[in-house]
């Protein structure tokens, strides 16, 4: 019933705005030419000021786009012309004649305030990349140019996994981050990590994406806390026809763990524009490749589900654990649990058992990572879309697109995503405006499985413990009392215990492995059995036309709905699927108070979530403009989020510990109400000085923002943007690892709970960016930016995750045309960022500095409408991590073929 109301109101409020839509009409028509050869411009972009209405130049130059009423002002720009602006006072077929040269700052932009607007008049920090950049990008994946933006974090967990973040609080699977490709949220609805690269466009059919750096909930809803990515499609009917790339490559250069492997990067993409009402699209995209290898062996001692690194290897620690090696986090204390019950059994070696250390920690022998995990990284991706002009106002547009693959990803632990499947599925109307949409995101785990709990469950299965420490223990207490020091016994012990332990690849290990890997892990397996989706209903309407543009009103709402289906192998469902609604509506108020000087804008959001209380978003903003291109901008934003659905629902067994939710169910299932946990290791030994966490309700986290920022374009060569700002994070949401006591007279008695927990001091964060954009004469170009982040006031015991380098910058050196016919073009750039101190649930530690050369040659072939790329990513194949225990990256060297630039 709820549903059925729910959708009744959606269809009530769509049925309005197409009826208002209706009632406005009006076409323009022209034609868009290049101003020195007079010869006519395809593709060029023609979009209304202040509106999301917008159309392509065809293959004649020709368009027509529909009015609501006149005046309106066109903004008309294309690759490598100069953008230009003109009012149109009549229906008359006009003709615009654009000229060669920069179009610095004058790109159009939606992403700031809903409303097209040239990038340099944002009233936020924006950051944009267009698809001719793309295809001059040394970057072998478009997903990693944003590595390259001023203020941009990005964490790399495998090849293809790429998650990006600004002002602080990366991490694999970042929350605080908002992606959207073409309005369809990227975020996977269970496992809570952004899909764009695994499900998301392929290259070819990337028309643009936009940056908005820091809090940016007002106008995209929950998550935004540090920025909003948006990523737009190629419309079929603006362009059209065949294009293909081929990529080929090597990576794993010089690694002693790994032997040189090829790379292959095939995508196609098909449009055809069927009539003046129909148009369609076919992508697809297949890479392969033998993915870079996680191989960070430090020892790492762990408490619950925090730790640092410490000193040891396997050969000098009878505990050791290393980071990515995994079925080593089982560990007990041996003289407790096993010596002690020996001298019991054999009374004459009581005496010297009560002469050794009363804590002696041993764990099992754990497999690397390679020895584990599918080194073939595989991704592919099929997609297409539907665009039916109902009106020549308004279109319709279905689509789907699907990907799966292999890939591995960094969580709580590190987990082999085998056979994963992703769906999403939209339907769109949209006219000049307004929209309503549709979509849904479908999600598989397909056999993805827990690198940690499998193989902690495979050496249960080869041995189980009970026997394994058993063995161990005789084999020491001999090796002891023949007289071998303390480690030698040690490690004599440890071969004794692993006398028939499978070896990693062979036949044996394979199937034990399988059958392991593929049994859920709730039954002492490691596989998800995830099948959560995400169903969304949105719509906006633009009123600014009907107030004839006096003031430029905006409102907008949505209605999400999570389903959490994992089968209790990811979360903590007692009653079957977990269901989670939320509802959000939004408005916006510009004024223009004078001319060409100052612009102010208002904006809010209200949001509800079934679990939570509703949470109220204002931004304000102001563009000042003292002179012709100088801007001045000035801002208020707030952000909020509600706990992801991990956050809220999680219940995972993972190395020594528990991660559990926030969800009250879920402490009692524990008994942490009743019996409390407590919040720090060196408590353990003194019940004394024990303080106990107790339950408090998790409530929603916010940031509330303030920026100054300034752009500048001077003699249409030089473009700087420069920004400061400074936030303030409330019920900054964290994790808080607690001792729980199964007896309260043994401190050796216990495990370690990972809670999710508001902090009870406001956490704050400040930093600041600049970048220069300099166009230099013989089609030569620099660019560079510095950027810093920080945080302070963060409480003791509290993990943040911050995980940013107070320093980070770029520069770089490109040229677009040179040598005969200016055909040959060149990309090269340098990124440096500071040390790190990076926190995660996985594990934490120290990253050092990382210096980053990227390069590619460029030569056009127009009588093919083609380009030949010759590209390398990190170029001097300087090995780095920018997340501990992900994969160490070195250099990938490849070869592209592209036909049909468009």
């Amino acid at each position: 019933m709820r549903r059925a109301i729910r959708l009744s109101t959606f269809v009530c409020l769509f049925s309005f705005c197409y009826t208002l839509a209706f009632t406005q009409t009006g076409t323009i028509t022209g034609s868009v030419k290049n101003s020195e050869t007079g010869e006519a411009i395809n593709a060029a972009s023609v979009i209304v000021a202040g509106s999301v209405s917008g159309t392509y130049t065809n293959t004649a130059g020709s368009f027509s786009i529909r009015v609501s009423s006149l005046p309106v002002k066109l903004i008309v720009s294309s690759v490598g012309f100069a953008t230009q602006e003109l009012t149109v006072n009549s229906y008359d077929p006009v003709t615009v004649s654009l000229v060669l040269g920069t179009a610095l700052g004058q790109e159009v932009v939606v992403s700031a305030s809903r409303t097209a607007e040239r990038l340099i008049e944002s009233p936020v920090t924006i950051e944009r990349v267009s698809a001719a950049a793309i295809k001059n990008t040394p970057a072998a994946s478009y997903y990693d140019i944003i590595s390259k933006l001023k203020g941009v974090d990005v964490v790399n967990a495998s090849l293809t996994f790429t998650s990006p973040t600004t002002r602080g609080f990366g991490g694999s699977g970042n929350t605080r981050f908002n992606q959207q490709v073409d309005g369809i949220d990227n975020q996977a609805p269970a496992l809570n990590f952004s899909v764009g690269s695994v499900v998301g466009l392929s290259e070819l059919d990337v028309e643009s994406m936009e940056l908005l750096p820091g809090a940016s909930s007002a106008l995209y809803g929950s998550g935004g806390m540090n920025g909003t990515l948006l990523v737009n499609s190629k419309n079929p009917f603006n362009y059209t026809g065949l294009s293909f790339q081929a990529k080929t490559g090597v990576m794993n250069l010089d690694n002693k763990w790994r032997s040189a492997s090829p790379y292959y990067n095939l995508s196609l993409r098909w449009a055809q524009k069927v009539s003046e009402k129909f148009a369609y699209k076919i992508t697809s995209e297949y890479i392969h490749a033998k993915d870079w290898l996680a191989r960070d062996y430090r020892n790492y001692g762990r408490v619950g589900t925090n730790g640092a690194i410490k000193d040891g290897t396997r050969e000098t620690d009878p505990n050791y654990d290393g980071v990515n090696v995994y079925g080593d986090e089982t560990t007990i204390n041996l003289r407790s649990l096993v010596l002690n019950a020996i001298g019991s059994q054999v009374p004459f070696w009581q005496s010297y058992i009560n002469q050794l250390p009363g804590n002696i920690p041993v764990s099992r022998t754990g497999y690397t990572e390679d020895e584990l995990a599918d080194p073939n990284t595989i991704n592919y991706k099929l997609a297409g879309a539907l665009h039916y002009k109902i009106t020549p106002r308004v279109e319709a547009i279905l689509m789907g697109q699907f990907g799966t693959g292999n890939t591995i990803y960094t969580g709580s632990d590190r987990y082999s995503l085998k056979d994963l499947k992703i769906a999403q599925y939209k339907f769109e109307l949209r006219s000049d405006n307004w929209f309503a949409r549709a979509y849904t995101t479908q999600e598989n785990a397909g056999e993805s499985h827990n690198l940690t709990a499998t193989a902690r469950q495979f050496n249960e299965l080869w041995k189980p413990s009970t026997q394994w420490y058993q063995e161990y223990g005789f084999a020491y207490l001999n090796a002891k009392m023949a007289g071998m020091n303390d480690l030698d016994a040690h490690n004599q012990a440890r071969t004794v215990a692993d006398v028939g332990r499978p070896e990693a690849g062979s036949a044996e290990f394979q199937r034990m492995w399988d059958s392991v890997r593929l049994k859920p892990i709730y039954k002492n397996g490691g596989l998800f059995l995830d099948k959560s989706d995400l169903y969304v209903a949105e719509g906006q309407y633009n009123f600014s036309s009907l107030l004839n543009h006096v003031v430029d009103v905006l409102v907008g709402g949505n209605w999400r709905q999570f389903v959490l289906n994992s089968e209790k192998t990811l979360f903590h469902e007692v009653n079957g699927p977990i269901k989670i609604n939320e509802l959000g509506a939004y408005m916006q108020v510009g004024k223009e108070i004078i001319k060409d000087r100052l612009k102010l804008t208002a904006s809010g959001r209200y949001d509800k979530n079934e679990y939570f209380k509703g949470k109220f978003t204002p931004r304000i903003t102001a563009v000042i403009q003292p002179a012709k291109d100088h801007n001045i901008r000035l801002s208020y934003q707030t952000a909020y989020r509600f706990p992801s659905t991990q956050q809220q629902w999680i219940d995972l067994t993972v190395g020594s510990g528990t991660l559990i939710g926030g969800n009250r169910v879920i402490w009692e299932s524990y008994d942490l109400i009743n019996n409390p946990g407590y919040s720090a290791p060196e408590f353990i030994a003194n019940p004394a000085n024990r303080i106990p966490v107790t339950y408090k309700e998790i409530k929603p986290e916010s940031v509330a923002s303030y920026e100054l920022g300034y752009k500048a374009l001077i003699q249409n060569k030089v473009l700087l943007d420069a920004y400061v700002y400074t936030g303030q994070y409330e019920n900054f949401i964290g994790r808080r690892d607690v001792v729980q006591f199964y007896d309260q007279s043994d401190p050796t008695k216990y495990r370690g709970i990972s809670v999710v927990v508001n902090s009870d001091v406001k956490v704050k964060t400040f930093g600041w960016g600049m970048s220069i954009d300099w166009r230099l004469p013989s089609n030569f170009a620099v660019n560079g930016n510095i950027s810093s982040d920080e945080i302070k006031d963060v409480p003791d015991n509290f993990r943040a995750s911050f995980n940013s380098p107070k320093y980070r910058a770029l520069l770089g050196l490109s040229n677009s045309g040179f040598g005969p016919k200016d055909l040959f073009g060149f990309n090269v750039s340098w990124r440096w960022q500071d040390k790190i101190d990076f926190e995660g649930d996985f594990a934490s530690g120290r990253i050092n500095p990382t210096h980053i050369v990227d390069a590619a040659l460029m030569y056009r072939l127009p009588a093919i409408k083609s380009q030949l790329k010759l590209g390398a990513n990190n170029l001097l194949n300087q090995y780095y991590i920018n997340a501990i225990g992900n994969p160490s990256i070195g250099g990938l060297y490849y070869l592209a073929f592209t036909y049909n630039l468009q």
